[in-house]
């Protein structure tokens, strides 16, 4: 993997351990040679990841709407920045660039972004690696809903493994370079539906 799509938390209101992984993440990527893109965001984990990897001399792609546009939300050292009109333009610009998708803490964005990025595996159209860093086990209340959901039928096994996760950047990130698609997916995508 050459080029990972980030997605994470833009608060400034959590606690200094999740700022911490997001730098520790952003700084691991740079010294592995492998670009960030991300949202473009300057606060919270977003700016945290992106001067860490900077600061690594790493390449960091900023991917933002338009009106997003403005000196407290943008980060000023990006290698590049593209804007783009919608949040729909965007995160179809992001997962193009990338060739795998990594998410840190975060909210209802970070949560929607991984989804979509998940639910596009699941349907075949894509195949790029996906990981969760679980720092300070932030995600354990959504991996036991994914294992509830999978025990009741509402997601298949092979669908749990369209994702790795790990507590720290390396362990996550070697996870994630040995991903292999599952098998099975073809029952979604050859299915005939007529």
């Amino acid at each position: 993997m050459k080029t990972i799509c980030v997605f994470c938390g833009s608060s400034d209101k959590v606690a200094a351990r999740y700022l911490d992984a997001a730098r520790a993440t952003g700084a691991a990527l740079a010294r592995r040679g492998i670009r960030i893109v991300y949202g473009g965001g300057s606060t919270g984990l977003m700016g945290a990841l992106a001067y860490a990897a900077l600061d690594q001399g790493g390449e960091v792609i900023g991917v933002s709407p338009a009106f997003f546009q403005g000196p407290l939300l943008i980060q000023d050292r990006l290698t590049r920045l593209e804007i783009v009109e919608t949040m729909h333009q965007r995160k179809a610009r992001m997962a193009e660039l990338a060739e795998g998708f990594i998410a840190l803490p975060g909210g209802f964005g970070t949560l929607e972004e991984l989804f979509e990025m998940l639910t596009w595996a699941q349907i075949g159209l894509h195949q790029k690696p996906i990981g969760l860093l679980n720092t300070a086990g932030y995600y354990d209340p959504l991996l036991a809903m994914i294992e509830h959901a999978q025990t009741h039928g509402f997601i298949y096994a092979e669908h749990r493994q369209l994702f790795a996760f790990g507590e720290q950047p390396g362990e996550l990130l070697e996870a994630m370079s040995n991903h292999k698609p599952p098998e099975g997916l073809e029952r979604w995508v050859e299915r005939d539906f007529r």
